[in-house]
């Protein structure tokens, strides 16, 4: 009995970008927490403290959680209160759960617009971070970079859902089901 082949997976236009965000979360989590650890060995080993560490791996954390929201939003991730659509017909339900991803699109170009006015036109260009000396413009380029990013993933999703007729699962009701399935199998 012949196995069914399983048909290539269709490369996505963005494909490349899913694995740069997955990358950067990466780096930036084994980053912060290297220098935690780092830290906590130095202190209690050594009596020494790395000035610098502490301040980089907040930062690094902070970028870390925007990045993972864009993370999140491309796999449809995001938490959202979804039960009063259930009550609509079909049609119904796609259209407002698009409105409502466009009124998160507006929110997030909005403060990414905010955020790039703050970091090149009114945020004192002398001032930087406490130990590592670096102007704040750079850590602060997370915020109109990820709002951003943002907006293209919930774009992207919604031009498959409502243009191409996709489901999209979220990836833990996925999993679930994944789960139930292979123990109604066993």
């Amino acid at each position: 009995m012949a196995q069914a082949q399983k048909q290539p997976r269709p490369k996505r236009r963005w494909s490349w970008l899913d694995h740069v965000e997955e990358f950067v979360c990466a780096f930036l989590l084994v980053g912060f927490v290297s220098l935690m650890f780092a830290q906590i060995v130095s202190r209690q080993l050594f009596h020494y403290t790395i000035l610098w560490a502490d301040e980089l791996a907040t930062h690094m954390f902070v970028w870390f959680a925007y990045f993972g929201a864009v993370v999140a939003a491309r796999l449809s991730a995001h938490n959202r209160v979804t039960f009063q659509f259930t009550f609509f017909p079909p049609i119904v339900k796609k259209v407002s759960e698009g409105l409502a991803d466009l009124i998160w699109v507006a929110f997030n170009l909005y403060f990414a617009w905010l955020s790039i006015d703050f970091i090149f036109f009114r945020m004192n260009r002398f001032w930087s971070s406490q130990t590592l000396g670096l102007p704040m413009k750079y850590f602060y380029l997370v915020l109109p970079v990820a709002f951003v990013l943002m907006s293209v993933r919930i774009l992207a999703n919604d031009y498959r859902v409502l243009i191409k007729g996709e489901a999209l699962k979220d990836p833990e009701q996925a999993e679930i089901e994944r789960l139930a399935h292979q123990h109604h199998e066993e």
